[in-house]
């Protein structure tokens, strides 16, 4: 091919959960080869040819030159680029003795979200894990979605069987703490949600938002509710309560499978109308409106996302959004609250349908305050503590992959300053941010546009079935490492193999792991088949492409190593790079569920334990100002703000108040307010709109950029302010773990 020879790929965007398929020309031969435009894929069968502003920002990314090609070790307080084997020792030659002396669990790892879009984390961290042998295991989601993945687990078996909105063919929706015009879905994937939005009130459905802010999302809504931060549990309890008091319960076809119906009736008594409105902010004759229009769609379903998540009643409000839809029969039907099957990687479509060994919370506590585990994980709210506080078990070393906590876990200042007196400190990370800075050894993965792309967690959550792999684009440079490589050094190195010793190691024992598996299931499609004929069907393929061709195969829609020719297999989704529609969703119930009854717990008891905290909280007046965050289309994840066009423009790390706040605290649009709480105070300009409801003030997440030694170029032109300098590590969701940050009690006056 000669150098000026242009050519087209074709891949998923990996930047969020939509899962748009992307467009992306070529230029160059294999040795050269450039991007030189990215558009939306018309033919993709999920999206469209949809796209958001930053799917069209890979090849920026790509090219930017703070994203890290080498591996570099801290040497006199400065970052000098080495070798990998270099890099390798150096984490061998540290954390070998650190791990002598002070025992496993002086180590910690984090996880951060892009890993749930990376296959290379979604596959290979799990060993990493278990080779590290702590149980000081943190990751993203306990300032996320871990209520949802509790409540979900408790009710349906599983973190990720969680029912998602069929927006497509619903006739009412109720969303409460999403904002999908800016932030495409969350816990439930498809792209141009803005588009089926507004096909659902183009067919004359109804869409009402419950928010304290009037989102881009609720500027469309039918409805807004303006609720007072973090009391959405209290409104929920009350829908619950109208339905059954004004007898407008009809749990419809899944009822037969619903265990505990009484018991979530009960526990909604006290929560009347009247007896939420003051502290939801909403009048009892909307409240009671809402239930009936709630139970009178001839289909309906409840949302909720992060604003619900990320608060102090978070699995409460988690839990109730499926009881709501369980009560109003919208449950596993069309146009209701569904069950994805997807083509790979899901817990429920393994193993014996509908039964399981259920979900235990808190088998161990954190050192220091005690709080209880949850899926495998401690709280991140918990990590400066088990660093800072002295003591047997001291966190005294830290590894993070594709995280940055400093910007994203509540009382940022603390850990950004214990993260300054760790032994040490591994980031697989591709820049120097806000908290690698800290780090001893980076090991950065390649680009996005140079790793193969399977949406192994997302596409469980999808409101269609499809399947969609995408090859790499850009091949690796000279000297760079795959990022399973990395991840699997790394655990041979925390393995005590040694640093040089072959990733294939881990490759090998991880596929071999999974065969063993489904060799195992009696229920799969490779029962009783001879492992070692399975490994030898998988051919020459290794890391990645292996895993998920072996998962393909095994799951759903698969060829079932020739038990099924039409099948699916990795080749399969190959030959089709627009992906494959596996059609709509369709009801589930029962075999979905992995519960020991093998019903759907609409009571589990640890979630019936916490009501009373909500009941207390009842009589508790609500006063002061309150912060919540908020999200802007153009930024995901906090290094998305060095790329020049998604940043560029009006400043949008602002402070939002109502203009009656304005002239009460004395604070001028467009000048500096100063915003405390308990563990910190930032300095913000103001931006007086009447979108935020009286009372409470605004500041989005993940900004924060001017700390020294961020080698973020462009980022630190737009630095902002970090809000969870300003987020009480000490308010957490009890039973999830989960941080509060929206809700937050602060003071707010001129700078």
């Amino acid at each position: 091919m000669s150098a000026t020879a242009t050519h087209t790929a074709f891949r998923t965007c990996p930047l969020c959960e939509a899962g748009c398929g992307l467009e992306i020309g070529l230029a160059g031969d294999d040795g050269d080869t450039r991007v030189t435009r990215i558009r939306g894929d018309r033919d993709d069968v999920f999206s469209h040819g949809y796209i958001c502003p930053k799917g069209s920002t890979l090849r920026q990314l790509h090219e930017d030159p703070d994203w890290l090609r080498r591996p570099v070790v801290k040497r006199d307080g400065r970052f000098v680029e080495v070798g990998w084997d270099e890099a390798f020792a150096e984490v061998e030659r540290r954390l070998g003795p650190l791990v002598d002396e002070h025992g496993r669990d002086a180590v910690a790892i984090y996880v951060g979200n892009p890993n749930a879009h990376s296959l290379s984390g979604l596959l290979y961290l799990r060993p990493l894990i278990k080779a590290l042998g702590t149980t000081n295991v943190f990751s993203a989601s306990t300032v996320d979605q871990r209520p949802k993945e509790v409540s979900s687990a408790l009710m349906f078996g599983g973190g990720l069987t969680v029912p998602v909105p069929d927006v497509d063919r619903t006739d009412f929706l109720l969303m409460l703490g999403a904002n999908p015009y800016a932030s495409n879905g969350s816990l439930a994937t498809a792209p141009d949600w803005p588009g089926r939005i507004e096909a659902l009130i183009a067919r004359g459905g109804t869409l009402v938002v419950v928010d304290p802010r009037r989102s881009r999302t609720a500027e469309e809504a039918t409805q807004h509710v303006a609720i007072r931060p973090g009391a959405d549990a209290f409104l929920l309890m009350a829908l619950v309560n109208v339905l059954d008091a004004d007898g407008l319960v009809d749990t419809g076809a899944a009822g037969e499978y619903l265990s505990g119906v009484d018991a979530a009736l009960d526990a909604a008594r006290p929560f009347t109308p009247e007896a939420v409105a003051e502290v939801t902010g909403v009048d009892a004759d909307v409240i009671r409106r809402l239930a009936h229009d709630l139970a009178a769609a001839p289909t309906a379903c409840v949302y909720g996302r992060m604003g619900t998540t990320t608060a102090l009643y978070g699995t409460l409000a988690s839990w109730l959004v499926d009881v709501l839809n369980a009560l109003t029969g919208n449950l596993d039907r069309p146009g209701g609250a569904m069950f994805t099957k997807a083509a790979a990687g899901a817990s429920n479509t393994r193993g014996t349908p509908r039964y399981g060994r259920g979900t235990t919370l808190h088998r161990r506590r954190s050192r220091v305050r005690g709080i209880g585990e949850t899926l495998g994980e401690l709280p991140v709210a918990v990590l400066a503590e088990e660093i800072d506080t002295p003591g047997e078990g001291q966190v005294r070393a830290l590894v993070t992959v594709a995280g940055n906590p400093v910007l994203s876990t509540p009382n940022a200042g603390r850990l950004d300053a214990a993260l300054g007196t760790l032994d040490l400190y591994v980031a697989v990370d591709p820049y120097v941010n806000e908290t690698t800075r800290h780090a001893d050894v980076i090991l950065p993965p390649p680009t996005p546009l140079q790793k193969g792309h399977y949406d192994l967690a997302l596409l469980q959550l999808a409101l269609r079935n499809v399947a969609n792999y995408s090859p790499p684009v850009l091949s690796l440079d000279e000297g760079q490492l795959d990022e399973w490589k990395i991840l699997a050094r790394l655990a041979l190195v925390a393995q005590g193999m040694g640093a040089d010793a072959d990733p294939t190691i881990v490759d090998d024992l991880v596929v071999g792991t999974l065969v063993d598996a489904a060799v195992a299931d009696e229920t799969g499609p490779l029962a009783g088949r001879d492992a070692d004929e399975i490994l030898a069907l998988l051919g020459e393929r290794t890391g990645p492409d292996r895993l998920i061709d072996l998962m393909i195969r095994t799951g759903p829609y698969g060829d079932g190593f020739g038990a099924d020719p039409d099948g699916l297999t990795l080749d399969v989704l190959l030959a089709h790079p627009h992906g494959i529609d596996l059609g709509p969703l369709e009801p589930r119930l029962p075999d979905v569920l992995r519960t020991p009854s093998g019903m759907v717990e609409l009571a589990p008891e640890p979630i019936l334990g916490d009501v009373a905290r909500l009941r207390a909280a009842l009589d508790v007046p609500t006063s002061g100002m309150t912060l919540v965050g908020r999200r802007d289309l153009r930024s995901n994840n906090s290094w998305m703000h060095n790329v020049e066009v998604l940043v560029k423009g009006r400043p949008r790390c602002t402070l939002h108040v109502h203009p009656d706040d304005a002239a009460r605290l004395g604070l001028v649009d467009g000048a500096d307010a100063t915003v405390a709480s308990r563990t910190g105070r930032v300095a913000v300009p103001v931006e007086v709109t009447d979108a935020i409801r009286p009372g409470v003030v605004s500041i989005p997440h993940g900004w924060g950029h001017d700390l020294d030694g961020v080698e973020l170029s462009v980022a630190r032109r737009h630095a902002g302010v970090n809000s969870n300098v300003l987020a009480d590590d000490e308010l957490v969701d009890p039973l999830s773990g989960n941080a509060v940050l929206n809700g937050i009690p602060v003071e707010v006056a001129p700078a």
